[in-house]
C-alpha cells in the first residue's frame, strides 16, 4: 500500500510541476539536493554511468563546469544503472571512480531510475515537457535547464558536452538570467 501511495504521489509530483524546481534528487554522499538550490543558474542534468562507452565523456563535463561554473552554469551527474546495467556500484564506489578517473567535483545524485513508468519525476516531467523524441536512450543524455527553471534543450548520448552545440545552448540559457 505504501509503494502505491508514493508512486502516486511521484506521478503527481512529475504532472503538476511548473519548473524544475519542483524536483529534489538524493545527493550522492547523502542529504537532499533540491533542483531549486540553483535557481537562477542554467543546470545541464546528465545521466551517468561508470561502465559505458561515453564514460569518457566525464572529461568533458567537468570541462565543462570548469569553464561556465563562475559564469552560472551547474553540471548535474545522476547515476543510473537502467541501460546495460552500466552502473552497478554503490554511491561511495561511484564517487570514487569519479573523482579519481576523472577529477569530477560537480554536484552528483545518487542513483536513478531515468527511464520507463519507475522513472525519478524529474525525467517523467522532462518527458512529459519535451516529448518521447526527447526521454533518455541511453547513458550521458542531457537536459539543460535555464536559470528561470525551464526545460530548454536536449542532447543525445552521442552529443560531446563541450561540442559547439552544447556551449551554444549553455551560452543562450545564461543569457536568460
Amino acid at each position: 500500500m505504501l509503494f502505491g501511495l508514493f508512486g502516486r504521489r511521484k506521478e503527481s509530483q512529475a504532472m503538476t510541476a511548473e519548473n524544475a524546481y519542483s524536483f529534489s534528487f538524493p545527493a550522492i554522499d547523502g542529504g537532499d539536493l533540491p533542483l531549486s538550490s540553483f535557481r537562477g543558474k542554467a543546470v545541464l542534468v546528465v545521466n551517468t554511468a561508470s561502465q559505458c562507452g561515453f564514460t569518457k565523456q566525464y572529461e568533458g563535463l567537468q570541462a565543462l563546469w570548469d569553464a561556465y561554473r563562475e559564469r552560472g552554469l551547474v553540471v548535474l551527474g545522476i547515476p543510473s544503472n537502467d541501460f546495460g546495467g552500466q552502473e552497478p556500484g554503490t554511491e561511495q564506489q561511484i564517487q570514487d571512480f569519479c573523482t579519481t578517473t576523472f577529477r569530477v567535483n560537480f554536484p552528483m545524485t545518487a542513483k536513478q531510475v531515468v527511464s520507463g513508468e519507475a522513472a525519478h519525476p524529474f525525467y517523467r516531467w522532462a518527458r512529459e515537457t519535451l516529448g518521447v523524441i526527447a526521454a533518455p536512450k541511453w547513458n550521458f543524455h542531457k537536459y539543460l535547464i535555464a536559470p528561470d527553471g525551464s526545460l530548454v534543450d536536449w542532447f543525445s548520448s552521442v552529443t560531446d558536452p563541450m561540442s559547439d552545440k552544447v556551449r551554444a545552448a549553455v551560452d543562450a540559457a545564461l543569457k536568460k538570467s
